[in-house]
C-alpha cells in the first residue's frame, strides 16, 4: 500500500539500504508524527513541533529521512494501515459467518483505536484533510475507495447467501465506515467515551439493519 517516489530518493543521493541507525530514526519521527498530528491536528503537526516531540535537536533530522511533509504523511498512512491490517484480519477471517465478520470488522476498529489511539486519530485526520496535489496521497485515497468496493462485495455476497436481507450495499458500507470514523473523531475531543462499548453498539444497531428475518 506504500506509493512512494523511488526516483526522487534515489536522485537525493542517499544511500539505497537505509542502516539500521537510519532505519530506526524514521520509525522514531513516524512514531512523533502520528502523536503530533493526533493530538493537535494535520495542518498544525509542524516538522519543529514533530522534530521537538521525537527529540530532535533540528527539522533538519526530518528532512534527511524524509523528501518533504508529503513524503512524511505517505509514511504515517502506510504505517497506520499495516498495523490495522494486522489487527484486523484475523479478527475477521477467524468466523465463517457473513454476520460475524462484520461484527468483528466493526468491533475490532474501536478495539484498535481503544489500543492505538492516536494511529487512528492520525490517519483519520490525515485523509480528511486531503485537498489533492500529491499523487502519493491520491492513490492512499484510491485504495480506501477501493477497499470500501471489496468490503461492499461482501455485503452482496451475504445477501446473495441469504444471510443479509436488501439493501445497496455501497451505501451501507459507506454509512458502516462513516459511523466508525465519527466515533474515532468523537474520542479524540472525549477521553472519557467508551470506544469498545461504541463499536458493540454499533455492531448491534448495523447487525440489526443487515441480518435477513428469519
Amino acid at each position: 500500500m506504500q506509493a512512494r517516489n523511488s526516483s526522487a530518493k534515489q536522485n537525493s543521493g542517499r544511500k539505497t539500504g537505509a542502516s539500521f541507525t537510519e532505519t530506526g530514526r524514521r520509525t522514531q519521527i513516524v512514531a512523533a508524527a502520528i502523536d503530533v498530528i493526533a493530538e493537535i491536528g494535520y495542518h498544525r503537526a509542524s516538522f519543529a513541533k514533530i522534530a521537538e516531540r521525537a527529540g530532535l535537536s533540528s527539522t533538519g533530522m526530518i528532512s534527511y529521512h524524509f523528501d518533504g511533509r508529503d513524503d512524511l504523511m505517505r509514511e504515517v498512512v502506510t504505517e497506520v494501515m499495516q498495523l490495522a491490517d494486522g489487527y484486523l484480519r484475523p479478527r475477521i477471517e477467524a468466523h465463517e459467518s457473513y454476520a460475524a465478520r462484520l461484527r468483528a470488522s466493526i468491533e475490532g476498529n474501536l478495539d484498535l483505536f481503544a489500543e492505538y489511539p492516536n494511529h487512528l486519530a492520525a490517519i483519520v485526520e490525515i485523509l480528511s484533510n486531503l485537498r489533492g496535489g500529491d499523487p502519493g496521497m491520491v492513490a492512499f485515497l484510491d485504495t480506501t475507495e477501493a477497499n470500501l468496493v471489496i468490503q461492499a462485495e461482501q455485503l452482496r455476497k451475504a445477501q446473495r447467501a441469504g444471510e443479509f436481507c436488501v439493501f445497496d450495499p455501497w451505501v451501507m458500507m459507506r454509512a458502516i465506515r462513516a459511523a466508525i470514523d465519527d466515533v474515532v473523531r468523537r474520542a479524540t475531543h472525549d477521553p472519557d467515551l467508551d470506544v469498545r462499548a461504541a463499536g458493540r453498539e454499533l455492531a448491534d444497531l448495523f447487525d440489526r439493519a443487515t441480518r435477513r428475518a428469519s
